[in-house]
């Protein structure tokens, strides 16, 4: 993304990881690679450059550094001709697309940025799955229902997992971004900690204009160059990209069938398994070791609940053979899920896990399901970036963080709070609240 402490995972490498809504909720995801779907204002209304150093303590990203390659970025997007050459791009088509490009120096915060305050799952799922959302996916499941029925028999994806996508991704195509996707990459690519990897993705977009799949004006989106109603990064929109109608294009922008059939293969690429659902809410019973909630924790249905979980009211888990493992994304107080093979599917398209589990209830949603059924611990506070940062150091000084204290909250956070709650004998969620905050201060 980038939220709830047992909600956040560093960003891979996954291209479709660029997205998201990060930008829009003040950093809800966290980790190496946010690229919210919700860019800032165009050029004419666009934010300039702080002219600061980059809150990461890159050496590429100090003030100095940036002014400098700025200064050399012509020449940068020039000396790419030859890679874009072996990439069969004509040099007629490689002269036209990157003409009269500037670097857009304002990404230079947006991909540093560090918000001081975060949203909590809750808050988060609030925001995201609400009834004009709703409405607006069931509108869009009728009207394109010829494409979803032809996508679902052909990939065996489900219908409502697309529309899900869809519809947080970009509002149902009314939230897509406005920056151009080959000026942004281009900056990312000559200026900045992570040009080998724009590199590519600038050479990607060029790629797709070279081919006529899609115009230049078409690719507007994110800061980070994802574009198009469900937020294909360029890289992406190569490997997953299909042409739905067989017009000859593949415009996952414009064209709904294309979009459909695209964003399905990305998922079936990645594993998704027809006829499953996401996951299931379960209620967790007390004194439950939550040593067990972690993702490389994996059994069966049966297994779980000989531990004592079940679903709500008692309801029957229809698949018992299932493997899962248990989020519990805060902690003893909240709710936990087991989560299945296509929960860590829709990781890959983008792997915050407030975000998979937004999409997952989504689709439950769409399809007629209901709200989760158990509360959430409203009463907690989100912990400030200064109190995330002070707790990670505190759980370095007493031995159970071995990390860099950054105040962004992944795995290995969540691991060290584990094992610090178990060794003053509180259930061992991995939630952080201002209570263990307080413990750990000594308080």
């Amino acid at each position: 993304m980038m939220l709830a402490t047992a909600v956040l995972l560093p960003v891979s490498a996954h291209a479709q990881a660029q997205n998201g809504l990060s930008n829009l909720f003040g950093g809800i995801f966290s980790g190496p690679n946010p690229a919210p779907s919700q860019a800032a204002p165009g050029p004419g209304g666009a934010l300039p450059w702080t002219g600061e150093d980059g809150a990461s303590g890159h050496p590429l990203m100090t003030a100095a550094a940036i002014r400098e390659a700025a200064s050399n970025f012509n020449n940068c997007v020039a000396g790419m001709w030859p890679d874009a050459a072996r990439r069969n791009i004509t040099q007629e088509n490689f002269q036209r697309f990157t003409a009269g490009l500037s670097p857009d120096l304002r990404i230079m915060d947006l991909m540093d940025s560090q918000p001081e305050f975060t949203k909590s799952i809750w808050d988060y799922l609030d925001i995201l799955v609400n009834d004009n959302r709703l409405a607006k996916g069931r509108e869009v499941l009728a009207k394109y229902k010829a494409q979803f029925d032809a996508t679902e028999k052909a990939t065996g994806v489900d219908r409502y997992i697309i529309a899900s996508i869809w519809g947080i991704e970009s509002n149902y195509s009314t939230q897509m971004g406005d920056r151009s996707v080959l000026q942004s990459t281009a900056t990312l690519a000559c200026i900045g900690r992570r040009q080998a990897y724009f590199k590519d993705e600038f050479l990607s977009a060029l790629e797709i204009l070279n081919r006529g799949d899609l115009r230049p004006e078409q690719m507007r989106g994110s800061w980070a160059g994802a574009f198009g109603p469900t937020q294909f990064m360029p890289t992406a929109f190569k490997r997953f990209a299909v042409d739905g109608d067989g017009d000859g294009r593949r415009d996952v922008v414009d064209n709904p069938t294309d979009l459909i059939a695209s964003t399905a293969n990305n998922l079936k690429k990645d594993g998704w398994q027809a006829g499953q659902t996401w996951g299931y809410e379960v209620v967790v019973p007390q004194g439950f070791n939550y040593m067990l909630a972690d993702r490389a924790k994996a059994m069966t249905i049966p297994q779980w609940e000989k531990l004592g979980l079940k679903r709500p009211a008692n309801q029957p888990f229809p698949h018992p053979a299932e493997k899962a493992y248990l989020l519990a994304p805060a902690g003893a107080q909240g709710p936990g899920f087991l989560m299945l093979q296509n929960y860590r599917v829709i990781m890959k398209y983008n792997p915050a896990e407030a975000y998979a589990l937004a999409i997952g209830h989504f689709a439950d949603r769409l399809r007629g399901g209901q709200p989760f059924v158990q509360p959430w611990p409203r009463q907690e506070r989100e912990l400030s970036r200064t109190e995330r940062l002070e707790l990670q150091q505190l759980l370095a000084q007493r031995g159970f963080y071995k990390g860099t204290p950054d105040g962004q909250f992944g795995g290995q956070t969540r691991e060290a709070l584990r094992n610090f709650q178990a060794s003053i004998g509180v259930p061992a969620d991995g939630f952080a609240s201002s209570d263990v905050l307080d413990r750990l201060r000594g308080r």
